[in-house]
């Protein structure tokens, strides 16, 4: 499986930059608050980056939104508190999305939910995981493998490192919400891959 998605990843990242295969690519999210740089790992999470890559490439998060927003206040009922904001593709295309893919564990790519970390969302099943992205405000290793925040232990699937715009994330998070529902959302209006500038951080 690890090796198929390696190829998928290759004829992906050919195709972006023209031939030359990059490990690293970066990817801007365009919103209402602000631009967010994300670099993507493709050496250690192939598969969920050629996932993400295959969505912002196809204009999904053209319209989509960050519509989610959890706090140390707005989660009184979970015992493992976390803080990350989450994001969806447009609505519109949700019938046009890809199927899901298998989770990445953190025990097999060595990365970490930290902080500015992007990752997939999931739902009860491990290998859920499709267009929903989110991104953690500090440190969270109860999302990692062996985690309690998902009762199973098996955690989401870390691909990436937010590298500019954590004030844009942190400015999401403390955005108006009805418990952890931003009200209203913070727009998405497009996601697109750029050539790394040297340096920034």
């Amino acid at each position: 499986m690890r090796s198929i998605a390696t190829a998928v990843l290759a004829i992906w990242l050919a195709a972006l930059s023209g031939g030359a295969q990059e490990t690293k690519p970066h990817v801007v999210l365009h919103t209402q608050l602000g631009d967010i740089e994300l670099e993507l790992d493709a050496v250690h999470a192939p598969a969920t980056v050629a996932n993400f890559l295959r969505y912002v490439n196809g204009g999904f998060y053209a319209g989509g939104a960050f519509s989610r927003t959890v706090t140390m206040q707005n989660q009184p009922s979970n015992d493992i508190k976390i803080e990350v904001i989450q994001a969806n593709i447009n609505p519109a295309r949700k019938a046009e999305a890809f199927p899901n893919i298998p989770l990445e564990r953190t025990s097999v790519t060595g990365l970490h939910h930290l902080d500015g970390t992007i990752s997939m969302g999931r739902s009860a099943s491990p290998d859920s995981a499709a267009s929903e992205i989110f991104i953690c405000i500090g440190d969270q290793p109860s999302l990692d493998f062996g985690g309690r925040r998902n009762p199973d232990g098996q955690g989401f699937a870390a691909f990436g490192q937010v590298v500019r715009g954590m004030d844009v994330v942190r400015k999401i998070q403390v955005s108006p919400a009805e418990k952890q529902k931003l009200t209203p959302p913070v727009g998405i209006s497009g996601a697109e891959v750029v050539k790394a500038q040297a340096g920034k951080k």
